[in-house]
């Protein structure tokens, strides 16, 4: 009998390599649907240019193999681990930010990475406590999911957070949601997804709000007053008029999505977190022993 050991942590490095390339070259299909729907109802003569530029603007990724926008981002991952992933996280840890560098440097991708006082490059890409890895631990089971989200500086620039009193009540809510987006106008390089953040703490807020647009466009929250007021805030942002790059016209968003959690009874923050239109994403799957499956619209 012949024994075969897998290097599940070079798997996963393998991986994390492919993830951050794949994501920032091939946005998922869910995305471009949406893009094509919002040319069919854009009506501004601005608007629908720009649409029809984002539309070559892919075609042109999709042909020659290359990005879809020039700002790669910071890696943003989230790692679903079974309780019996035979890896430790800090071997995980230690495979996405491997994976991170070796695609920044064999693609090559811009490396954004500086230290935040100095701001002097801290490496391909990586850097202290970057990548970015938020956690998800799972009983029962012993894979693992990887998800990369591919971050922008545009719209993570655009990201609000105001801690509302319960007395606020789902008006506050909509103000702050409308307000914030407004004021984003076409900096975050709108049509793109809203995500917003709701209950919990000011920190988990804001980690819900990221959550919400890692979402494929158009799901529904599943409690059905969260999905509603997901609902209200698309048809409100919508008649801003902020338009397609901020130029004016009828598709300023393309989605909102909303996460929650409950909280204190004195509390109700809420995070805003925008998504630019090259809403970019791309996942894996990693069984125990070491088989990869890429997933397109997870």
């Amino acid at each position: 009998m012949t024994t075969v050991e897998t290097d599940l942590q070079g798997v996963v490095e393998d991986a994390a390599a492919h993830l951050y390339v794949w994501a920032l070259k091939d946005i998922p299909q869910d995305l471009r649907d949406a893009l094509a729907a919002a040319r069919l109802r854009e009506t501004s003569v601005t608007g629908i240019r720009v649409l029809e530029t984002i539309h070559r603007n892919v075609n042109i990724a999709d042909r020659d193999g290359n990005l879809v926008c020039q700002d790669t981002g910071i890696a943003v991952y989230t790692c679903r681990v079974g309780e019996h992933f035979p890896l430790h996280p800090t071997r995980i840890y230690a495979a996405l930010k491997t994976g991170t560098e070796r695609a920044t440097l064999e693609h090559p991708l811009r490396s954004n990475a500086v230290h935040t006082i100095t701001r002097e490059n801290t490496g391909p890409n990586t850097g202290y406590r970057l990548p970015i890895v938020h956690w998800e631990f799972v009983p029962d089971w012993d894979g693992l999911d990887v998800k990369c989200v591919p971050k922008g500086s545009g719209s993570e620039n655009m990201s609000f957070l105001k801690m509302c009193v319960p007395a606020d009540g789902v008006k506050g809510i909509k103000r702050f949601v409308l307000d914030s987006i407004v004021g984003a106008g076409g900096k975050p390089c709108p049509p793109g997804i809203v995500g917003v953040g709701i209950g919990g703490s000011a920190d988990y807020a804001m980690y819900l709000a990221k959550e919400a647009i890692t979402r494929p466009i158009g799901t529904r929250n599943a409690d059905p007053i969260v999905a509603q007021l997901e609902d209200e805030l698309l048809e409100l942002l919508n008649q801003t008029g902020i338009g397609p790059m901020g130029l004016g016209g009828d598709v300023t968003v393309l989605q909102c999505h909303i996460e929650h959690a409950d909280t204190h009874m004195t509390l109700n923050p809420v995070a805003v977190n925008y998504q630019c239109w090259a809403a970019r994403r791309a996942s894996a799957h990693v069984s125990a022993g070491g088989d990869v499956d890429f997933d397109r619209e997870a």
